[in-house]
């Protein structure tokens, strides 16, 4: 991070999915803008370590919440909002992905992709929005994927859930684009995350070809030939973030070496 916004320090960021991968990149980019993070996250496991690994780096906290169930939404950004103040920052970055043809995708399996990936986007979006409005200044940055810019065979249920959250950022940028808030979504390719590491697993376990080869495979969709890194999602977001990005509204970021253009 060779950067610093002094604008963002003191603000209050929540970023969903926190505790791992990609979120946590962010949380930590944010943290060391100053910024207050609010870490959200189903595991309470994986909250408590990245609240260990993180307390050092600013003023946070973690809630356990679940970005699929409204209750669960309302409650959570009531408890973040108590303790730091108005939301300034979402980051929806909570996300499952699934992998099946498209005939022996289950109808729960089609539900899940979506109340993960799009409808918990949706409902921690409304959260937030009013505050936003009433000071005039808001960023929404939402983590798509180039799934959502471009189809991948089995995995419809996913690539359907990441266009629609491509569809609803472009939408809700031009119902608030003169309001003071911007909403933009970056979409990376394959990243070295867990889910990615699941991915692996499960291509060796259907193909028998070695880690490396099946590592190899997704690399291969990157025109760059290798893995997105966690870090890398966080610059692009950290800038969205930034008072240097307040031109960028309704984008679909692709961070992906070239793999759509």
């Amino acid at each position: 991070m060779n950067f610093f916004h002094p604008a963002l320090v003191g603000k209050h960021a929540v970023v969903t999915g926190g505790a791992t991968g990609i979120g946590y990149a962010i949380a930590q980019a944010l943290l060391v803008q100053g910024v207050k993070v609010t870490i959200t996250g189903r595991s309470e496991s994986n909250l408590h370590t990245a609240q260990q690994r993180l307390n050092d780096a600013g003023l946070m906290q973690t809630i356990v919440m679940d970005v699929s169930d409204s209750a669960s939404v309302s409650a959570g950004f009531s408890q973040a909002v108590e303790r730091f103040g108005t939301v300034d920052i979402l980051i929806n970055n909570a996300g499952q992905a699934s992998s099946a043809s498209f005939l022996k995708t289950s109808e729960a399996q089609w539900q899940q992709m979506l109340a993960v990936n799009l409808t918990g986007t949706f409902l921690c979006t409304q959260q937030v929005l009013p505050a936003m409005l009433a000071q005039s200044w808001g960023r929404i940055v939402n983590v798509a994927s180039t799934a959502g810019l471009k189809g991948y065979a089995y995995v419809a249920a996913y690539a359907a859930a990441k266009h629609g959250v491509i569809g609803l950022t472009k939408s809700l940028a031009l119902e608030v684009a003169q309001k003071g808030v911007t909403v933009n979504a970056v979409c990376p390719g394959y990243t070295e995350t867990d889910i990615v590491r699941d991915a692996i697993a499960n291509i060796m376990a259907k193909t028998g070809r070695s880690e490396e080869q099946a590592r190899a495979e997704l690399a291969a969709a990157n025109p760059q030939r290798r893995l997105i890194q966690p870090e890398e999602v966080a610059d692009a977001v950290l800038w969205l973030c930034s008072p240097a990005s307040a031109s960028q509204n309704g984008q679909s970021i692709a961070i992906a070496g070239g793999e759509v253009m």
